[in-house]
């Protein structure tokens, strides 16, 4: 057995980077956290997200022995990490949102970051803009909404496409080629974000370059891969915070391959 990899988000969303993940590390085992009951964190003040995470993501730390902490959450990965850092001693994973790239594949050079407002107001994203986007127009978007209809997307299986576009009006507006999804729980539903904003919007998330970087630091930490590992079955471990969660969710993470779903308490 090995020891998991712990993937952390405040919901559902992280999911879309435990699966770029697995893509790379398909014999590892996983934990994924996600602290449903304080939804959505792009509207929690930062001390109150900082101390919970940190309590929490620490605790099953402990409990589970992980070898590296993925954070797959734009929101707490802006404010998080350094507090994560102190507390503890394995490699930490952050999400930074595609901006460089976005930058780079650009032809019209008119980008566009959606994100929550809590990511969208941050300095440090104003500072990765400044830095890999300097020569284009930058339009920011921020949105909760979107978040809580991905949610709502796992938990039933429906999403009100005349909402979408009615959020996603200013975006079209804006005339971009290329949208940065700066939250994990946008390509949950990329393709409906595709649709309502066509086929020359080129979206972009992170997941991929999050699983490289995951697999350079457990190499660095000479960490066992297990990938050739012949017959062996991975373990699939949630938990979640939410006092109960809906049979549509639960369905949802036993179709992701999870055999274990089991609440763990808040602390703060």
């Amino acid at each position: 057995m090995s020891r998991p990899i712990l993937v952390f988000d405040s919901g559902i969303g992280g999911l879309s980077v435990l699966a770029e993940i697995r893509k790379l590390l398909p014999q590892n085992d996983y934990c994924y956290l996600f602290d449903n009951a304080r939804l959505p964190y792009g509207e929690l003040e930062e001390q109150v997200l900082i101390s919970g995470c940190v309590a929490l993501i620490g605790e099953l730390v402990t409990r589970i022995d992980a070898a590296i902490v993925v954070v797959a959450c734009n929101t707490a990965s802006t404010v998080v990490l350094p507090a994560l850092r102190q507390k503890l001693s394995i490699p930490i994973v952050g999400v930074v949102p595609a901006i460089k790239p976005a930058a780079l594949i650009s032809k019209s050079k008119r980008i566009g970051l959606l994100a929550t407002p809590g990511t969208v107001r941050r300095h440090y994203t104003h500072k990765l803009i400044s830095q890999f986007a300097d020569g284009c127009h930058v339009e920011l978007f921020g949105c909760s909404e979107l978040v809580m209809m991905a949610e709502q997307k796992a938990a039933t299986g429906m999403l009100n496409m005349q909402r979408l576009a009615h959020i996603l009006a200013p975006v079209v507006a804006a005339d971009l080629d290329v949208l940065v999804l700066g939250c994990t729980h946008f390509p949950m539903i990329r393709n409906e974000l595709q649709f309502v904003l066509g086929a020359g919007v080129t979206l972009l998330d992170s997941g991929e370059a999050i699983a490289k970087r995951v697999v350079t630091l457990l190499t660095q930490e000479s960490y066992v891969l297990d990938n050739n590992v012949v017959g062996g079955k991975a373990s699939m471990r949630a938990y979640y915070t939410k006092a109960e969660i809906s049979e549509g969710l639960s369905s949802t993470l036993v179709d992701c391959g999870f055999s274990t779903i089991e609440r763990i308490a808040t602390i703060n």
